[in-house]
């Protein structure tokens, strides 16, 4: 599985690339690391560094689409020193959050065909951020699985399924430990040869352990953490795509406390299905939910059936994801003009032979 099929180069890519009908002596890479402007492929052929074409993407312009963790690109190769970026192709499923400082969208991971979110059974446990983590993953074109991992550490492993049960409606929930390996080979029904898992969570949470348990060998530095307040550090400091000697790919990522909501809104309706649900019963189709008679919302408020924590976060994800919207419809129309201008640059360059 040493080929760029073997990393998941599918019919979808590949009927891209031909439709380009570009030029025979660019081939297609699979992006595995970024840092910074340089970035790590793999090929038919090779395993190297690659850089951007300048003329292409560093236009002042247009917005241009740079490749991140995962893309699927087509470069030209150098015998002698670094490939050359040419294109990147469009993403089957993408996952990304709000960039809070520079307000516009943070790519993390692209190309996936589950999302696992991985959170351990101690403080770390958050079930607001697990909603968030789940509308973002059933918005991103792949499939969430939720893990809670170090249950070799947790007394009451119930109380948190308990909390946990009515937020991931439809989503497999797995109990691990990497240290004894319970759970580790029920688990391993998703990982499939030419599949790619994205793997989400806090510092801390065991993702390191997670993958050196799935692989069966000592493939990533794991560090401690300070087990009374379940802080730790970034064993992961960058975006990596690692493959597993059966051919499953694991996209690894940084830790993160902050997700804010970026192009949810699908997803936002998945994760909190019943209180879409409950406002179908509403009375009135233009229900505020506040203090019209008739609100469904309301009535399983106060009778139990919602807890107001898990209303108060809906609706509260729901503001950051409308305001996020607007930021990505602006986004997405400089993007379109962007792909449109460097698709024709692209192709008048190599009629030119360049």
């Amino acid at each position: 599985m040493n080929t760029i099929e073997g990393y998941g180069y599918s019919e979808f890519f590949k009927n891209q690339a031909e439709k380009l009908n570009l030029s025979y002596d660019l081939v297609p890479a699979r992006v595995i690391e970024v840092h910074r402007e340089q970035y790590k492929i793999v090929t038919d052929r090779k395993l190297n560094d690659a850089k951007l074409k300048g003329s292409l993407f560093y236009n002042d312009q247009v917005e241009s689409i740079y490749p991140v963790i995962g893309d699927f690109v087509l470069v030209k190769e150098n015998p002698y020193g670094d490939d050359i970026i040419y294109h990147v192709l469009d993403r089957k499923s993408k996952f990304s959050r709000l960039d809070t400082f520079y307000k516009k969208e943070q790519i993390i991971a692209v190309n996936f065909d589950y999302v696992f979110i991985v959170t351990s059974l101690n403080q770390d446990f958050n079930l607001k951020r697990i909603e968030r983590y789940l509308a973002s993953a059933w918005q991103s074109g792949g499939s969430p699985v939720v893990i809670l991992t170090k249950s070799d550490l947790c007394s009451d492993v119930s109380s948190y399924l308990d909390k946990i049960e009515k937020t991931t409606i439809g989503v497999p929930i797995f109990i691990v430990s990497a240290r004894t390996g319970e759970g580790i080979d029920q688990l391993k029904a998703f990982i499939k040869p030419f599949d790619t898992i994205a793997l989400l969570g806090s510092s801390g949470v065991g993702k390191s352990s997670l993958i050196n348990a799935i692989s069966g060998e000592e493939i990533m530095k794991v560090n401690s953490i300070r087990e009374d307040d379940s802080k730790g550090r970034h064993t992961t400091t960058h975006r990596q795509l690692i493959k597993l000697n059966n051919g499953t790919m694991i996209i690894d990522t940084p830790g993160m406390r902050e997700l804010g909501m970026w192009e949810a809104e699908e997803g936002l309706d998945t994760t909190f299905k019943d209180i879409e649900e409950l406002m179908l019963r509403c009375r009135f189709t233009d229900c505020s939910h506040e203090s019209e008679p008739g609100c469904a919302v309301k009535e399983a408020l106060e009778n139990g059936e919602l807890s107001m924590e898990r209303w108060d976060n809906y609706m509260k994800l729901k503001k950051e994801a409308k305001y996020a919207e607007q930021k990505e419809n602006i986004d997405m129309r400089l993007k379109e003009k962007a792909r449109g201008k460097n698709l024709s640059k692209l192709q008048k360059k190599i009629k030119k032979g360049r």
